[in-house]
């Protein structure tokens, strides 16, 4: 037999594989197999490993619809995020697929764009499909849609809030902890002027990374001028028309937090482009800590939000009311926030030049410099 036909026989024999050929190579009945790669618990451990290996030396691929039907069951969660842009979002998704894969469930990932026609969109395929739960990693869901998935008795589980009901669980973010960490480092470095770069604050979450922001500058004794805060949009170019604003003040801030990293980002990109030296002119500060943080330069000072703590958070959340494992415990999980200091944070500038020995120079003086070095 020539070695073109023996392929095209391997692989019809590959397309043609089912149920009942595993069967056969493990030496178990049918139903042990249906009941295996069901997940079903009662099955013998032994004969359960005997399909599993079976199912590995067929290389066969189980027909997820066809279990579907048979165990009741889809085995399949909703993710919606905001915008897959940004860096967070992927690091989340990733996270989330992980743990559910490795607990025998698939994902299907929805993008809103904050939009919400898109929103409406991805939560009636998400419908179709059977989901046993939503993860909803977005802001902004409209009631409607919420009710549409209450009234199907889908569990959901929400960053920071959702509405009230049997099925919701929220994972709570443990804001203040770390942006209190950043504002404490700051003024440790000398800073009494530091601003706050926000998201939009009509989503929760950034209207409590404000909040922890002010409470803990009253804490230690400082305040922020109205002008230092402004509100952003989470993306680059929301951070880059933001400090360009600030470096516009006659007496701009020494320091900078922002409520994201990607804000961060655009903060650093202006900064370099005005000719600012960053950490020794202005500090900056991000949130979330996304991989990209510890590559710009400088290295980003910024707050640190688990993705993994997130999934996990997410994924366990669902499980527990989808498979009745719920316990009181489950129904809110705290995700906790760290500073992790880099390179982009260092002593206030007039700190630096009184310990240099040199006269004092305003942070307007710095600013007109830096605008000379650009026109350079």
């Amino acid at each position: 037999m020539s070695t073109n036909k023996r392929l095209r026989q391997n692989r019809n024999e590959k397309r043609h594989l089912d149920i009942r050929d595993v069967a056969r190579h493990a030496r178990v009945s049918i139903a042990t197999v249906s009941r295996t790669i069901n997940r079903i618990p009662t099955v013998d451990q032994h004969l359960a490993e005997r399909v599993w290996k079976a199912i590995e030396e067929l290389n066969y691929f189980p027909n997820t619809q066809a279990r579907a039907l048979v165990s009741g069951r889809t085995r399949l969660l909703g993710l919606l995020v905001s915008e897959i842009t940004n860096p967070f979002f992927p690091e989340l998704i990733e996270g989330f697929e992980e743990i559910a894969v490795a607990h025998g469930y698939e994902i299907l990932i929805g993008s809103t764009s904050y939009d919400l026609t898109r929103m409406a969109t991805c939560i009636r395929r998400m419908l179709e499909r059977q989901v046993e739960g939503v993860a909803i990693m977005t802001f902004g869901i409209e009631q409607p849609l919420l009710e549409e998935l209450s009234s199907r008795e889908i569990p959901m589980v929400f960053v920071d809030a959702g509405p009230p009901g049997p099925l919701v669980r929220a994972l709570t973010v443990d804001y203040r902890k770390g942006i209190s960490e950043g504002v404490v480092h700051l003024a440790g470095l000398g800073h009494r002027s530091i601003a706050f770069i926000s998201g939009p604050l009509r989503q929760g979450s950034a209207h409590a990374r404000k909040t922890a922001f002010l409470e803990s500058l009253q804490e230690i004794g400082l305040k922020s001028r109205s002008e230092w805060l402004i509100e952003g949009n989470h993306t680059l170019e929301g951070g880059m028309r933001a400090t360009e604003h600030l470096l516009s003040l006659s007496e701009p801030p020494t320091a900078v937090m922002c409520s994201n990293d990607m804000t961060a980002i655009g903060a650093l990109r202006v900064l370099a482009r005005a000719g600012f030296n960053v950490p020794r002119d202005m500090s900056v500060i991000g949130f979330d800590d996304i991989h990209l943080a510890e590559f710009v330069y400088p290295p980003l000072t910024t707050v640190r939000m688990s993705r993994k703590d997130l999934a996990r958070g997410a994924f366990e959340s669902l499980r527990s009311v989808a498979e009745k494992l719920d316990t009181s415990q489950q129904r809110n999980w705290i995700i906790p926030t760290q500073l992790i200091i880099r390179e982009s944070t260092a002593e206030a500038p007039e700190l630096l030049l009184k310990k240099s020995g040199q006269r004092r120079t305003s942070r307007s003086t710095l600013k007109r410099g830096s605008r000379l070095r650009e026109a350079k």
